[in-house]
Order: structure tokens, then C-alpha cells, then sequence
């Protein structure tokens, strides 16, 4: 067994393999070059004539791949005509700088000038004409590629909506099955062109004098491919049982790891292949495409292998990220390495096909039967799942549950290789091969997505752990507390996931529906933004499936995020719930008023062709939607400046509740009695408002009690102090006190009042204090004035009174 030092000089070895070629790039980039450049006027007459070569490639290409070669050559276009205007600027403000030095032409009449003066101001402005001219000429230029560019975007996807409604026949039929029974003598022909360079390749590499190099060099490509990934995964598994600490972070990183070295050895094999066949002599041009194409399919295919054995992680199932049985991973072990060599070997067919520019028949054949195959892998895969699960349970042995998505992914796979399989049997091979590919690329972008969500989230949870040696070094070098670092891994975990979020995004629909679509979701997301989408009004199909899928992203980010906010984020860093509750509300009305944004950009919707919506909407403003936009601009104003708030008590005509929830129309009041009374935000802005709890208010508590004129006030009086300082609720500061309210008829009234800590104690505090105050004042053998002494007093007085009047 190799030794841990060993182990780490073979990776460094490993890596400085895979560096080799970027190390060779960068020495011919800094190899000395000629100074001199050549001027802008041959510079532009090179560039006009690849522009002639590329509409003339144009005309002719008979594919996507052609099409495809001929958009990224456009852009590389576009992007040396632009570097070549940028370099002409600093030119164009020195020759204006030494104008100005020299200053005007002098006036009819004034004093004649020196002859080098005119000659050199002369020389100055043809030169700087001529750099205007150019500066033109590429801009105009760049313009024009741009133009066909988008040309070639719309010939592309035009080819293949095309190509995907059109029917070649079923798979069953003789038709099909032509390119092997009686194949074509063009494309016999060009085959044998294609084995030629090939042969013509191998038969310089396998020289005698360079015979022992390439057969090291392919040796060498073989041992790292094989055992380079297998010690070094080995390593990398000590390295985190070593130095990470014990949590998910160490079967995160495992995963990761593991499908990165599966990518990186086979890039590093790809590169001594690559590197095998041209040391000697450069490649034939027919094989330059094909090796360029057949490294970025063994990456592809390499991405493959890797994600499946990160997924079942059979060398150690306790590190597994995701909840699957043994039994069904030791079944399901070989089926990524299978779809791997399926989309190896037809996808370097179809490579062939497009290398030699086979005929349509073979260029069908060849995607036919890479769909079926994989297709059957693909519907093969959940049904060997499911049987396997099936038979466990009747052997009674415990079975992990499905979670929802797992679900959702398990019936997915079914319907879409049932659908591939369907289209193959009906005719449609073209849409058979694009789901095929759709489907594995969704597949592959959605599983890193995953791996690298768990990485991110377990990295920072790491990091900003009060038990690890990170999170100790931040409490003691920036005073951290333990909820403070808790904050800081919350919103570092919310910046990672929104990044993945966004980097999933603009994948799935670059690599999956680039050729369906005339721009991504992030250039939508760019147009809007800057002011340059919405430029016409145009629905069409296309634009509303975009528009669909808009919507529906954006809502469910909306809804996550919302989640995140309300429970995760602020509860730890706001500890006043009405804030937070304001915080969400807030942020979800913006959040669909940008959704609205970019959804209606999505659909290519100007604003200019809007006017007859936009006096339609204030005519209806004038009249019926003029509440409604009042109630809307109250709730912002609610939000805002935040003078009844969630979880406030509050009164208002003569109802008083506590404010549940501030919405865009109107504000829930719940009552005492639990029922909602529902209130317009525009009464809350318009009227009187009661607001007991706003700025942290005390309740007062405050009872009025009745007793004869008999009494002594001051036993009275220390009494009902007493009641209220032997009360726990009652503040002592301020401290409770009694007045004498009233000396009447009825007999004296005194009122005793206390502060709570919130005006919601009040009601229950009163009850409680009512009933200690009488039982001491029976202690103490103090009575109250009764109802019926009340009315006798009151008839007395009355009586009184009227012997008075009679005796006047």
C-alpha cells in the first residue's frame, strides 16, 4: 500500500500533468513578437474577408453542427473587431491632443504660419481621418456580424423546430435500416477518407523513432485515468477524515471530490491522448473538429460516471449523501457507467457522421439507435429500482422511503424513456434524440446542483461553527458571539444557494433548451435591466413558453425566499416580529412587481405599444379601481413608515384588536373573541387610530370602588396599596397611588390605579386584583357601598331637598 507522502507526490505529479498544456500555452504567449502590428486598414480587409467566407459557409451549411461552428466563429469576429476599435481610441486621442497643442487653422488675413506647422497639422488631420474612417468601418462592421450571427441563431432554430416535427419513419421499419444494408457510396467514400487521416495519424505516432514515446504516452494516459483516480480519491478521503470535522461536511466533499477527479483524470487522459497523435505531426484538418468535439464528449461522459458513483457512493455507503438502500445501489451500480460508454461510443458515431458529413439516412440511423439505447437504459433504471424495493419489502427487510422528489425524479424517468421509446416506434427520431440528451443534461445539472447545495451549506456551517477551529478564530478576533456566527453561515448560505440557483438556471437553459429558445434566461433577466428588452409587442408561442417558465421559477424562488426570510434569517437577527413581518410583506410585493417585469420582458412586450393599457388602466383608476389603488398605496405606506405594525393593539372605531397581517388591500384585526375583523388600509392612514402598544407602552390599571361616608379613608387607602405592591404584574415604577375621586351622595369614591408591562395585561390583571381587594377589605371588616344603600342615600338627599324648598 502507498504511503500518504507518496500518495500526495503522485497527485502533484497527477496535476502538474493536466497543467502541462496551459503551461505550454503560456510560454507561446510570452514568446517574443514582432512589435510592429499590422495597420488597421489590413487588419479590416482580413476581417471583411473571413465575414465574406462566413456568409458563404452560411449558404452552404447542411447541419446544426456547421451552424453551430459558424455562430461561435462569428463571435470571435465580433469580439477582435471591438478589441480592434478599443486599441484605435488611445491613437485617435493622442493625434487630437497634439491638434489641440498645434490649435486651429489660422483666420483669412492673419499672419502666415510657419510651413512645418501647416505640413505637420496637415499630416496629423489625414491621420486621424483615416483612424475615424476606421474606427467607422469596424464598428459598422462588428454591427454587420452581430446581424448575421442572430441569423445564423434564427436559421438554427428554425432547422430544428423543423427537425423536430419531421416524421423519418419508425425505427421498425426497412427504411431506417438502410445505412447498414446498403449503404451509401458517398458516404462508404468519405468513411474511408475519415479511416485514412485517422490511419495516416497513427502510422506517424508509431514511427520507430517515436514508437516508445507514444506507447509511454498512452501507458501513462491508462494508469492516471485508472489508478490515478483511484489513489487519489483514496487520499482525498483521508484528507477529510484527517482534517475536516465530524458532520456532513466530510461526505459533501467526498462527493464532490469524487466526481472532480473522475473529470480531471479523464481530462488529464484526453490531453496525453490528444498530445500522443500530435507531438509528431499536427492533425489532418478532418480530424482537428473531431478531437476538439471528442474531448468535450469524454468530459461529458466523464461528468456522467462521476455523478453516479458520487450518487451511490459504494465504497462507503455510510457517507452517502441521499437516502437509498444498499441493496438498490449495489443494483443500480451499473447502469452510470453503462450510459457513460452508451453516450461514449454513439455520440464519437455521430461525431464521424458530422465529420464526414453523412447523409441524412445515416446521420438518422446513428440518432435513432443512440436514443433506443439509451432510452432503455433510462427506463430500465427506475424499474430495476422499484423491483428491487419490491422485493425487499417481501422479504420484510426495512426500505428507505421515497422523499416527494425523489418521486417526482423516479416517475419522470419513466415518462420520458416511455416517450423516447414511443417517438422512436412513430417515426420522430429527431425529438427522440433531443429529449434523450435534454434528458441527461437535466439530470446531470440538477445532481451537481445538489452536491454543491450540500457542500456550500455544510462548508459555512462548518466555518462558522462555534465547535471548529474557524469559528473559534472569528469569536476571538472580531468578538464574535455564538449568534452572530450563526447569522453570518445563514446569509453566506443564502448568497451560495442563489448563486448555484442562478448558475443551475442560466445552464439548464444554455445547455438544455439553447437551441429552442433565441436567448437565455439571464440575457432576459440583462434586458430588463438595462432598459433594452420589451422592445416589441410580439407574443408568439416561443416567447410565452419562456414567459411560462419565468413565472414559474420566480415564484418558487419568491415562495423560498420568503421561507428563509420569515424563518431562518431575521427571527435571529430582528428580534421585534412586526418588523419582520413588515420586512417580508415588503419584500414579497417588490418581488412580484419585478416577476411582473420580467415576465412581460420574457413575453417581448414594449412599453411604448402599453399606452392604450395605460390609459385604459387610469380611466378605470378614475372610477371603479380607485379604492384599490388607494388601499395599495396605504399598505406601502403601512409598510413603510410602519405606524401600526404586526402585532400591535390597536383601536379603531370603536373595535380594538391586535394587528395580524398587513396585506396589499386591507389589514386583519383579530378581536378578543378570536373572530377577524377585516380593515381597509386607507382607514388606518385616514382616521384616528388607537395604537396601546406602540413605543414600548405600559397599561394602566385602574379600579374605582364606592364606600360609605363612614369609612376611614386612610385604613381604606393602605388597603388598596397593599393590594396592588403584594401583585406581582404591578411595575414598581411608576409606583401605584390612590386618589380620592369624589365625595357625594353616593358616598366616597376612590380610585386606585398601577402600570403594567403591556396594555394586554390589563384586563387580566384587573380581574385578579378585584378579587384580592375584597377579600382583604372583608378582613378588615371594610364594607362597600351597596346598590340598595346607594338609592336609600339617594332618596335621603332627595327628601332633603325638598323640606328645603317647602320651608323657604
Amino acid at each position: 500500500m502507498l504511503k500518504p507522502r507518496q500518495i500526495i507526490l503522485f497527485l502533484f505529479l497527477l496535476f502538474g500533468l493536466q497543467l502541462a498544456p496551459l503551461t505550454s500555452v503560456a510560454a507561446q504567449d510570452d514568446s517574443p513578437v514582432a512589435e510592429s502590428q499590422p495597420d488597421p486598414a489590413t487588419a479590416l480587409k482580413n476581417y471583411q474577408k473571413q465575414l465574406d467566407s462566413i456568409k458563404q459557409q452560411v449558404s452552404k451549411a447542411s447541419n446544426d453542427t456547421q451552424l453551430s461552428k459558424l455562430k461561435l466563429t462569428t463571435d470571435d469576429l465580433a469580439a477582435k473587431l471591438e478589441k480592434l476599435a478599443a486599441d484605435l481610441q488611445p491613437a485617435q486621442e493622442k493625434l487630437q491632443a497634439q491638434l489641440d497643442v498645434l490649435g486651429p487653422q489660422p483666420a483669412a488675413g492673419a499672419l502666415a504660419e510657419n510651413a512645418a506647422v501647416v505640413q505637420q497639422r496637415n499630416a496629423l488631420n489625414n491621420s486621424k481621418k483615416q483612424l475615424d474612417e476606421a474606427v467607422q468601418r469596424a464598428q459598422a462592421m462588428r454591427a454587420g456580424v452581430l446581424d448575421l450571427g442572430q441569423q445564423i441563431s434564427d436559421l438554427r432554430r428554425v432547422a430544428f423546430k423543423s427537425q423536430l416535427a419531421l416524421n423519418t419513419g419508425s425505427v421498425l421499419g426497412t427504411k431506417f435500416w438502410t445505412p447498414v444494408i446498403k449503404p451509401a457510396d458517398d458516404d462508404v467514400q468519405r468513411l474511408d477518407q475519415f479511416n485514412a487521416a485517422m490511419k495516416q495519424t497513427w502510422d506517424a505516432s508509431w514511427q520507430e523513432d517515436s514508437r516508445y514515446g507514444t506507447l509511454g504516452l498512452l501507458v501513462l494516459a491508462v494508469v492516471i485515468w485508472s489508478w490515478g483516480r483511484y489513489f487519489s480519491e483514496r487520499f482525498l478521503a483521508w484528507v477529510s477524515i484527517r482534517y475536516l470535522p465530524d458532520g456532513r461536511l466530510r461526505r459533501s466533499f467526498m462527493a464532490i471530490m469524487t466526481v472532480t477527479v473522475t473529470v480531471v483524470t479523464t481530462s488529464i487522459a484526453l490531453n496525453l491522448l490528444f498530445l500522443t497523435f500530435t507531438r509528431v505531426q499536427p492533425l489532418p484538418v478532418m480530424l482537428e473538429d473531431f478531437a476538439g468535439s471528442f474531448y468535450q464528449l469524454g468530459i461529458f461522459c466523464a461528468l456522467i460516471a462521476g455523478l453516479g458513483r458520487a450518487t451511490l457512493s459504494l465504497n462507503r455507503p455510510s457517507w452517502r449523501l441521499g437516502t437509498l438502500d444498499n441493496a438498490v445501489a449495489s443494483g443500480l451500480r451499473y447502469f452510470s457507467p453503462l450510459l457513460a460508454g452508451l453516450a461514449l461510443a454513439f455520440g464519437t458515431v455521430e461525431l464521424i457522421n458530422n465529420a464526414v458529413s453523412a447523409s441524412l439516412s445515416t446521420t438518422i440511423f446513428g440518432n435513432g439507435l443512440v436514443a433506443g439505447l439509451i432510452g432503455m437504459v433510462l427506463l430500465a433504471m427506475p424499474l430495476r429500482s422499484q423491483r428491487i424495493r419490491r422485493q425487499l419489502e417481501q422479504q420484510g427487510e426495512h426500505v428507505e422511503k421515497r422523499s416527494t422528489i425523489s418521486g417526482l425524479l423516479h416517475m419522470s424517468t419513466l415518462v420520458c424513456s416511455s416517450v423516447i421509446l414511443l417517438s422512436l416506434l412513430i417515426g420522430y427520431i429527431a425529438f427522440a434524440r433531443f429529449l434523450t440528451y435534454q434528458v441527461i443534461w437535466i439530470a446531470l445539472v440538477l445532481m451537481t446542483f445538489y452536491f454543491l447545495v450540500l457542500f456550500a451549506t455544510d462548508l459555512c456551517a462548518a466555518i462558522f461553527s462555534p465547535q471548529t477551529a474557524s469559528g473559534k478564530m472569528l469569536k476571538k478576533s472580531l468578538n464574535f458571539k455564538d449568534r452572530h456566527l450563526e447569522q453570518m453561515a445563514i446569509i453566506f448560505t443564502a448568497i451560495a444557494k442563489c448563486s448555484l440557483l442562478l448558475l443551475m438556471i442560466v445552464s439548464l437553459f444554455n445547455g438544455s433548451f439553447g437551441t429552442t429558445t433565441p436567448n437565455s434566461l439571464l440575457e432576459k433577466i440583462i434586458a430588463i435591466l438595462s432598459g433594452e428588452g420589451l422592445k416589441q409587442l410580439n407574443i408568439v408561442p416561443g416567447n410565452l413558453i419562456n414567459a411560462v417558465i419565468c413565472l414559474a421559477i420566480g415564484i418558487y424562488i419568491l415562495r423560498v425566499t420568503q421561507r428563509w426570510l420569515s424563518q431562518e434569517l431575521l427571527p435571529k437577527t430582528i428580534a421585534d416580529i412586526g418588523i419582520r413581518a413588515s420586512l417580508v410583506t415588503l419584500f414579497s410585493n417588490v418581488g412580484y412587481v419585478l416577476l411582473i417585469l420580467i415576465t412581460l420582458a420574457a413575453l417581448g412586450i414594449q412599453w411604448n405599444n402599453l399606452a392604450w393599457i395605460v390609459s385604459a388602466l387610469s380611466v378605470g383608476i378614475g372610477f371603479g379601481l380607485q379604492e384599490i389603488v388607494k388601499n395599495f398605496i396605504s399598505g406601502l405606506i403601512l409598510l413603510t413608515e410602519r405606524p401600526v405594525k404586526v402585532g400591535d393593539m390597536i383601536g379603531i372605531g370603536g373595535v380594538e384588536g391586535d394587528v395580524r397581517r398587513i396585506n396589499v388591500r386591507a389589514t386583519e384585526i383579530q378581536l378578543s373573541d378570536r373572530s377577524t375583523m377585516i380593515v381597509p388600509n386607507s382607514q388606518l392612514i385616514s382616521q384616528n387610530v388607537r395604537n396601546a402598544t406602540m413605543g414600548n407602552a405600559q397599561g394602566v390599571v385602574t379600579i374605582a370602588l364606592t364606600f360609605p361616608t363612614d369609612i376611614d379613608p386612610e385604613q381604606v387607602r393602605n388597603i388598596l396599596l397593599s393590594a396592588y405592591q403584594e401583585y406581582e404584574a404591578i411595575l414598581d415604577a411608576p409606583a401605584p397611588y390612590v386618589r380620592f375621586s369624589q365625595l357625594g351622595p353616593d358616598g366616597i369614591i376612590l380610585s386606585v390605579t398601577g402600570y403594567v408591562a403591556s396594555p394586554r395585561m390589563v384586563g387580566s390583571t384587573k380581574s385578579e386584583l378585584l378579587f384580592n381587594i375584597l377579600k382583604l377589605l372583608r378582613a378588615h371588616r371594610v364594607n362597600m357601598s351597596s346598590p340598595q344603600e346607594v338609592v336609600f342615600m339617594k332618596q335621603q338627599a332627595k327628601n332633603l331637598a325638598n323640606e328645603e324648598e317647602q320651608s323657604s
